[in-house]
């Protein structure tokens, strides 16, 4: 038995509650059980200067964690000048991710950030941010069109994450911190709501993993991400 007493191909509970955030031009709070992560999508006229004149946009993402998101206090990472190895590689597979499937020619010559800050922590929470993220890029594309900046939606399809692992020799579906910090294997899984894989992050904690249990939790990872794409498909039409 899970410890958190669920199916193996079962999610947390997850919530996407969207315009949460009053002057973001889009946001979401986006709950994966326990994880809690506020995305807010920010509009810029121009975009990066090595994209000057190319007519083409840009999407990109910011990554932190609050000091209490954890059981102890953790610094802000502004206190030691830079962002952390892990925060760095968090914001940019957040920022591959969204712009995998945006039109950035439809944009025109503009940047949209979208900062992702972890309230409460209780495993994926990169994934929980991509899966939020998008719908707050959704609803930055929405507030744009509405008012003419844009003729045409961005977006060209959605995109999720989830984790899987293997716990107890069995695979399963959305690790919560307590089955990840024990798990044999984790792994993250970035996929589009037509089934294209993004990026795929696996990694073995002990005896390595087989091609046989990665394409167990492949399976896995897919029919978690098309219930969370109905999920945003919920949460944008509401």
């Amino acid at each position: 038995m899970r410890p958190s007493k669920r199916a193996p191909d079962e999610l947390r509970k997850v919530t996407l509650e969207r315009a949460v955030a009053r002057y973001a031009e889009g946001s979401c709070l986006v709950s994966f059980g326990e994880t809690k992560v506020l995305c807010t999508a920010s509009l810029e006229e121009r975009g990066p200067p090595w994209l000057r004149g190319s007519g083409k946009g840009w999407v990109t993402a910011e990554y932190s964690m609050l000091p209490r998101a954890t059981h102890t206090r953790t610094r802000r990472e502004i206190s030691s000048g830079k962002p952390s190895g892990r925060t760095h590689e968090i914001q940019r597979l957040i920022g591959r991710s969204l712009r995998a499937v945006t039109n950035l020619p439809a944009i025109g010559e503009r940047q949209i950030t979208v900062d992702c800050d972890v309230i409460q922590a209780d495993g994926g929470t990169r994934t929980a941010a991509i899966t939020g993220a998008w719908v707050a890029l959704h609803e930055c594309f929405s507030w744009m069109r509405g008012r003419s900046i844009i003729s045409v939606d961005p977006l060209r399809d959605h995109v999720a994450a989830v984790s899987c692992g293997i716990s107890k020799g069995t695979p399963v579906l959305d690790l919560d911190y307590a089955e990840d910090s024990a798990a044999e294997t984790d792994a993250n899984f970035v996929i589009t709501g037509s089934g294209g894989l993004v990026e795929v992050q696996g990694t073995a904690e002990g005896a390595p993993f087989s091609e046989a249990e990665l394409l167990d939790l492949l399976r896995l990872a897919k029919a978690g991400v098309a219930d969370l794409v109905a999920l945003q498909k919920q949460a944008i039409a509401s």
